[in-house]
């Protein structure tokens, strides 16, 4: 005669033994909640070509003051600078850049109040706005940012 095996017993409980019904389907429901939030709160890249930025007048002035200022045709590259901050660079950061070219170009005239103020306006734009290693150690502008940038530091946000 054979041998009857009593029906066999899962190892692992289901889980259904471990949260009752009404908990786990209200923890399910709060996972898949965050998860929608998550997803919905990521914003999407810009994905803007250059040359549909170019188009921007802002955008544009801005392109040529880099260009300018790398050329060393500094005087034309402050005009540029300061056309691209009146027509409202879209960007935080290139805000910030701009600010930082035009505070470059104040030290280097020995314009240090002014130098001063585009460092202030660097940060406003930009709050993580920093100089590279190379910039800060710069005999003219890198003591005038130090200073701007510990006194933004000090001040309560």
């Amino acid at each position: 005669m054979p041998v009857r095996l009593p029906p066999a017993r899962p190892i692992v409980p289901s889980a259904k033994r471990i949260l009752p019904p009404c908990r786990w389907k209200g923890t399910a429901a709060v996972l898949l909640a965050t998860l929608l939030v998550a997803a919905c709160e990521t914003p999407e890249p810009r994905r803007e070509s250059v040359a549909t930025l170019l188009q921007h007048p802002a955008e544009h002035a801005f392109v040529d003051g880099l260009r300018n200022y790398e050329n060393a045709a500094f005087e034309i590259s402050e005009r540029d600078f300061t056309q691209a901050l009146h027509d409202g660079l879209q960007a935080p950061h290139d805000t910030a850049i701009a600010h930082k070219h035009l505070a470059f170009i104040a030290c280097a005239f020995n314009r240090i109040a002014e130098c001063e103020d585009h460092f202030r306006s660097a940060f406003a734009a930009e709050p993580g706005f920093a100089l590279s290693d190379a910039e800060i150690g710069h005999p003219v502008w890198g003591p005038v940012y130090r200073r701007v940038a510990a006194a933004t530091a000090a001040r309560p946000h």
